[in-house]
Parts: structure tokens; sequence; C-alpha cells
């Protein structure tokens, strides 16, 4: 990889954006971090709205009655784990509007538990996370203790 140029990974690929490098004392969640995020969020869901459509697309276009019971077992299983990936791509729809929501209010950027700064490397992994990385671990184990 040449120098100075850094690797887009997840979600910072789908909106093909560098990385947000922050200037000395520069104000977090200041309107060019809001622009940078909601940039990336946009981006996310329109990707998701179109693996939506392309499995609508396949689906139908696929779509075959198979005289082979155990070859229309197989597209029935395909087409199921399909719909469940699509399912839970519709929740993070969901997820990723409120949070574009968030950024208009300019609520975006801090723990809805403690109200201190997520962090930008964070949210930049995670741009829908609601929480800072010690409120969210100690949801997580709280979780683990009540399932248990």
């Amino acid at each position: 990889m040449p120098q100075g140029k850094t690797k887009k990974i997840g979600v910072l690929a789908y909106a093909n954006v560098e990385p947000y490098r922050e200037s000395a004392g520069e104000e977090y969640m200041n309107e060019k971090q809001l622009a940078h995020f909601k940039t990336i969020l946009e981006a996310w869901r329109n990707q998701l709205r179109e693996e939506v459509d392309r499995t609508l697309h396949h689906m139908q276009d696929e779509a075959a009655n198979f005289p082979d019971p155990v070859d229309r077992a197989a597209q029935e299983e395909e087409f199921s784990l399909e719909l469940r990936t699509r399912d839970r791509e519709r929740k993070l729809i969901k997820k990723i509007e409120k949070t574009l929501v968030k950024v208009q209010e300019d609520d975006f950027g801090f723990c809805d538990s403690c109200g201190i700064e997520i962090g930008i490397r964070r949210l930049e992994a995670r741009p829908t996370a609601d929480q800072c990385i010690d409120c969210k671990t100690l949801a997580e184990i709280k979780e683990k203790q009540m399932v248990g």
C-alpha cells in the first residue's frame, strides 16, 4: 500500500470516504464531523436497500417449480436464508434511519447511558453505536449474567 494511503474498511468503503482526521482543538461533533457521518450512514442505508432490491429480483427470477422434491427443498432453504438476512438488514436500515434523525437533531455521537463522547473511531467502526465502549461492555456483561 502506498505511503499516505489508508485502506478503507467496513462502512467507510460503502461511502467511499477516508477515515476522519481530527484537527487539533477541534470541537467534538462539529458540522464537518456530522456531515462525515451523515455521508457514511446514507451510503450504508442505500447499499442495504440495493441488496433488498437485488434479493427481490433474484427470488422472482429464480423461482422455479422443480419436480424433484430435493431441488425444491434446496431452493426453499436458500430463499429462507436470504429472507432471514434481509430481515436483519431491514432492522439495520431502521436503526440507521433512527441514527440519521439523531444527526439531524445534533444528538449524535454521545452515549445514551452516560452522556459522554462515544468517539470518532468507534463511530466509524459502528456508526449506529449509541453507547460508549464502557457502557456497552457493562450492558453486555449484564446480558450474559441474565442469560447464563
